[in-house]
């Protein structure tokens, strides 16, 4: 049940969109269990002036070329777990979509599970 958000330079083309939303689904997939129909994300493309990065923090020296990736879930996974996700997700993200793997920022958003609704007002998982 991740909702995925995207965040990625407006230059990015339509195929490298649709690669980096396979990738960050897939790697959910492999790592956090996530059923393979479970798929809700936003994609958004965004001019140089809407998509703000330090070109350094912690160790780390980027392009202005970054996708942000924001990952909002159900608490309950490993550290393990996380960073086996960060690892797949940037390889899969570096290895076929354009970006290099230190353009890649993700975030995860850790919330309880009857604060998702579905669709038709219905708290789904709510006891």
């Amino acid at each position: 049940m991740p909702f995925v958000r995207i965040d990625l330079p407006a230059s990015t083309s339509a195929v490298n969109i649709a690669a980096v939303s396979e990738a960050v689904h897939q790697a959910m997939v492999d790592t956090f269990n996530v059923p393979l129909a479970d798929r809700f994300q936003t994609i958004t493309r965004r001019a140089p002036d809407e998509l703000v990065c330090t070109p350094e923090f912690l160790g780390v020296h980027r392009s202005a070329h970054v996708v942000l990736v924001q990952i909002t879930c159900s608490p309950g996974r490993t550290i393990d777990a996380k960073k086996a996700l960060y690892a797949l997700m940037v390889q899969r993200i570096a290895g076929t979509c354009g970006f290099a793997a230190r353009d890649v920022i993700i975030n995860l958003v850790e919330t309880v599970r009857e604060n998702w609704s579905f669709g038709n007002g219905i708290a789904h998982y709510a006891v």
